[in-house]
């Protein structure tokens, strides 16, 4: 990844409102990246099947205990 290269980060709009709240995901040659909006130099990257096997566990409440 260039410094000159565009990465369009995308934030649920369940997030703050300031955006300062929150996880961003982008598409970057042919992985998925995420990072948080108050570190957005920390960057994760991924593939799409473990990011699919993740929100399927997140839809199916899964990880519900770490948020209550």
């Amino acid at each position: 990844m260039s410094a000159s290269e565009v990465i369009e980060w995308q934030k649920s709009s369940f997030s703050g409102g300031g955006g300062e709240n929150c996880v961003e995901l982008a598409q970057y040659d042919g992985s998925i990246l995420m990072r948080e909006s108050d570190d957005p130099g920390a960057i994760i990257t991924t593939s799409r099947e473990n990011l699919r096997a993740f929100l399927l566990g997140v839809k199916a409440g899964e990880f519900d205990h770490l948020i209550e």
